[in-house]
């Protein structure tokens, strides 16, 4: 059988076979919803899109936390032929006028809790924008509303999501995948993992994130299993809604793994709860120190299986095997589904074991980045060649090791933060003369953010100040963590911040 190369045709196939079977459980409501109400939803989207004048390949942005009704819209855009464009929830005001403006998203769905903000980031949109404010938890949003039938054909190389991730620059990149990588992501996921129509996955990562995009919402739809989504993930109920769903997999990241070993639920040591169908744990979008993999497995017994993806590839680039006696801890695996190399610029692969940054090639990598034709050069190779930005080597046996970044980003929790950004806010501050972050180890984020900052000749600024004035700017969660005060800044030649440096050089301890 011909696989499936578009999300349209994934889902008419689940409907087609099974249209009874249930694909999402809601816990807060009790809902489900099964693949032929999927398809059902998606082609009452399509309607309505088309009713606002909306053509195949336009934007449509998603402002909402998980739920019943983020998944259906989410794979409802895609099926209708429109690119959908989950906005990250963390990002401030600003941060999300540039995305609307850049990815000439035309339709929003917004939860009510966000429609202040979004108010504010449209403000000076330059098109007009329809914005439907949802209830998550909904049956229906579309009362009255008409199946389209006469749908635009979707080829596989068509535009399917729109996924915006931090450069260097500190502007978010838009990284276009096409409806082959999206699919292409699910079923590299499936294949790694031996997943099939009886297993059940828990949801415990955002939609707005790619992992949670495609690891548990596509891959599900492509080996024809089912999902657990509730609202956000939650230490006090992980083990309960995995014990009560029968979930076979969870999917998460270090972050998540660190807060269940630090709040481990006594149930599961005394084996209280039913979890005998649970097989393992995946965990990805950023690196799992050694120490963590192993105290969590020994804690709770069951295994963690460590991966890595990009947005860039639609997620899966490296996965572990799933037999405990092949893997190897600290690495994220092998290449699964793609070509690996870690090589140079001119693409020549370096010797097993020296480090040069990790390049990868295959049906999930993006087609390009939005509106930025120079950095697409910069990153994707005229024969396919993605390049990473992560340093590392491959050994003997053929497992990548990731010993740094090239780009410099700060990867806290599995979110990507520009540096510049937070320096950016830092300038903002009257009495800053300097300022540059740095992504510095953390075993609950994985990196945390420290700021280096050199004060203006006779200013005076407690960390406090700062740390206030970032909580303004920047929100809770990219406000650095250690604020340092430092007589220089060290620079290269050109000039340019050597960030990796500022974690070597001394601090005065006083505000100036």
């Amino acid at each position: 059988m011909e696989l499936p190369r578009t999300i349209r045709h994934v889902i008419d196939l689940r409907a087609d076979a099974q249209p009874d079977k249930v694909y999402l459980l809601a816990p807060e409501t009790g809902r489900t919803l099964t693949y032929g109400q999927l398809r059902r939803d998606a082609r009452l989207l399509a309607g309505v899109l088309r009713a606002q004048g909306l053509r195949p390949g336009e934007k449509v942005a998603l402002m909402l936390h998980n739920g019943y009704q983020t998944a259906d819209l989410f794979l409802g855009v895609m099926y209708a032929g429109c690119v959908v464009a989950p906005l990250n929830l963390l990002a401030q005001a600003s941060q999300l006028a540039y995305v609307l403006e850049h990815s000439g998203a035309r339709v929003i769905f917004v939860a009510p809790e966000y429609r202040e903000r979004l108010t504010v980031a449209l403000a000076g949109c330059t098109r007009p924008v329809a914005v439907h404010e949802i209830d998550i938890d909904a049956e229906e949003i579309f009362p009255g509303a008409s199946p389209e039938e006469d749908l635009p054909e979707i080829a596989e190389d068509g535009e399917a999501l729109l996924m915006y991730t931090s450069g260097t620059t500190g502007r978010p990149k838009g990284a276009l995948l096409t409806h082959r990588n999206v699919v292409a992501g699910g079923r590299f996921t499936s294949e790694a993992h031996a997943l099939g129509p009886d297993d059940r996955v828990l949801c415990s990562l955002p939609l707005y994130h790619i992992n949670g995009q495609i690891v548990t919402v596509v891959a599900p739809l492509v080996h024809g299993g089912s999902i657990v989504m509730p609202h956000k993930f939650s230490v006090s109920n992980f083990w309960e809604l995995l014990a009560h769903y029968r979930c076979t997999w969870f999917n998460v990241v270090p972050t998540i793994v660190s807060y269940l070993l630090n709040e481990p639920d006594p149930r599961v040591a005394r084996r209280e709860l039913a979890l005998e169908r649970l097989r393992f744990g995946r965990s990805a979008s950023a690196p799992l120190p050694p120490s963590l993999h192993q105290a969590f497995e020994r804690q709770f017994g069951f295994d963690i299986i460590e991966t890595m993806g990009l947005t860039e590839t639609a997620a899966p680039v490296f996965s572990n095997p799933l037999d405990p006696a092949k893997r190897k801890v600290g690495s994220p695996g092998v290449a699964f589904g793609v070509e690996a190399k870690d090589g140079g610029r001119a693409g020549r692969e370096r010797a097993r074991g020296a480090v040069g940054e990790i390049l990868v090639r295959g049906d999930n990598v993006m087609q390009r980045y939005h509106q930025d034709p120079k950095t697409t050069a910069e990153t994707l190779e005229p024969d396919g060649w993605l390049h990473t930005g992560d340093l590392g080597y491959r050994d003997a046996d053929g497992f990548f090791f990731i010993t740094g970044r090239l780009k410099e980003l700060i990867i806290k929790g599995g979110e990507n933060i520009a540096p510049r950004e937070i320096d950016e806010a830092l300038y903002r501050h009257p009495a800053v003369l300097e300022a540059a972050a740095v992504g510095i180890p953390d075993p609950a984020y994985g990196q945390e953010i420290m700021a280096c900052i050199v004060l203006k000749p006779g200013q005076r600024c407690s960390e406090g100040e700062l740390r206030t004035f970032c909580l303004k700017e920047l929100g809770r969660y990219k406000t650095p963590k250690i604020i340092r005060f430092v007589n220089s800044i060290p620079k290269g030649p050109s000039g340019k911040v050597q960030r990796l440096k500022l974690i070597e050089i001394p601090s005065t301890g006083v505000s100036l």
